[in-house]
C-alpha cells in the first residue's frame, strides 16, 4: 500500500468524523463519481473547509491541488506530501505540477482542483481558470464538476450546514488540445457548477430533504 493510500485510509478517521460533526454534509449526486480511472474533480471554493468536506464525502481518494506557499508550514508540507497533495505556483507556468497533475490522471487517480484558483469572498463561484480542462484534454480523462454550498456562512462558532452536489461527467474528446479547447471546456465547467451551486441553494432553502437528484 503506498504512502498516500495509508494516509487517506487514516484521514477518513481522524478527520472524517470531526468534519461531519462540524459540518453535517448532505452528498447528492454521489454515484456519478467513476469507481475506477483518472478524472478531475473541478470543484468551486468557498472556505478553508471545503477541502476536508470534499476529502470525507469523496468515494474515491484525491490527489489535491494546492497553492506551493501551504508547504513551506512547518508540518503542514510533510502532511500535505503525504496525502500525495500537488503542490502548484499560482500566478505563473509551472510545468512540473502540470506534468503531476496530469502522471496522476494518467495513472487512473482522482485529481482535485479548486478551479477559481483562490478562495472566492463573494459567496458564490467565480471565473474558473483552464488547469480542469487542460487536464481532462491532455489526458483524454472526464471532469467532475462538484459545487459546495453552505461553506460561505460556515463558522466555528456557527457551524451551518453544507452540502456537495457531483455533476455528470463531462468529456471533451471533440475539442483542440490547446488554448481554444481549454477555454471552451472551461466554459462548459464554470456553467456545469454554477447550475449545481444554484441547484444547491435551493435545496438548502428546503432543508436539504435527502434523495434529490441534481441536475446533470
Amino acid at each position: 500500500m503506498t504512502a498516500p493510500r495509508i494516509a487517506w485510509a487514516l484521514g477518513r478517521r481522524y478527520m472524517g468524523w470531526p468534519t461531519r460533526a462540524a459540518t453535517r454534509p448532505r452528498t447528492y449526486g454521489r454515484d456519478r463519481v467513476p469507481k475506477t480511472g483518472g478524472f478531475v474533480y473541478a470543484i468551486n471554493h468557498l472556505h478553508w473547509i471545503d477541502i476536508p468536506i470534499i476529502g470525507v464525502v469523496s468515494p474515491r481518494n484525491i490527489a489535491f491541488v494546492a497553492k506551493f506557499e501551504a508547504f513551506d508550514f512547518p508540518g503542514l508540507g510533510r502532511f500535505l506530501r503525504w496525502h500525495g497533495t500537488i503542490a502548484v505556483r499560482r500566478g505563473e507556468s509551472d510545468r512540473d505540477a502540470v506534468r503531476q497533475m496530469r502522471q496522476a490522471a494518467r495513472e487512473g487517480h482522482a485529481v482535485g482542483l479548486f478551479v477559481e484558483g483562490t478562495r472566492m469572498t463573494t459567496g458564490r463561484p467565480g471565473p474558473a481558470q483552464p488547469g480542469a480542462a487542460m487536464i481532462a484534454l491532455q489526458e483524454n480523462v472526464p471532469v467532475i464538476p462538484v459545487a459546495i454550498y453552505g461553506t460561505q456562512f460556515w463558522r466555528p462558532s456557527h457551524m451551518g450546514r453544507c452540502a456537495v452536489a457531483f455533476g455528470e461527467p463531462l468529456r471533451f474528446e471533440g475539442l483542440p488540445k490547446g488554448g481554444k479547447g481549454y477555454k471552451e471546456a472551461t466554459v462548459e465547467i464554470e456553467g456545469r457548477i454554477n447550475v449545481l451551486f444554484d441547484w444547491l441553494a435551493d435545496a438548502h432553502a428546503k432543508g436539504l430533504p435527502a434523495g434529490l437528484v441534481p441536475p446533470v
